[in-house]
């Protein structure tokens, strides 16, 4: 199975409050990212994310359209996101959604993760495997 690695940018951010009340707020973020490594392309991404009142306890679900290279092989797929985090302590994966691989990318299966360096530099891991 392919293990493809590198880096990312976010080049915009655009975050929304849907529901401040009590305990969390509810928002919407739609992100932009260029991916740099196995994966070299562009992606859009759609948040749905809720804060807790205590600092740092948060999460967000996701899908992300990337559009690029995987290996050299050119297409596009779609990641789902699952993330939360609380207390110092962070759990983030995505999937990559059945069947909605295009082009050189045509079946492609499987999933990964984000990490955040300490000087706030995007880290990619994603496992996949192709027909």
């Amino acid at each position: 199975m392919p293990r493809a690695t590198g880096s990312f940018e976010i080049d915009r951010w655009d975050q929304e409050t849907a529901d401040e009340d009590e305990g969390a707020t509810i928002g919407r973020v739609h992100v932009t990212k260029t991916f740099h490594g196995d994966l070299d392309g562009t992606s859009t991404a759609d948040l749905l994310t809720a804060t807790a009142a205590v600092e740092g306890s948060a999460a967000y679900v996701a899908f992300e359209r990337f559009t690029g290279t995987a290996h050299g092989r050119k297409g596009t797929f779609v990641l789902h996101h699952t993330a939360s985090g609380s207390g110092g302590e962070r759990s983030l994966s995505w999937t990559i959604l059945p069947d909605s691989g295009t082009g050189e990318l045509l079946g492609i299966a499987g999933g990964g993760g984000i990490a955040i360096e300490e000087d706030g530099g995007h880290t990619y891991v994603l496992d996949y495997e192709l027909p």
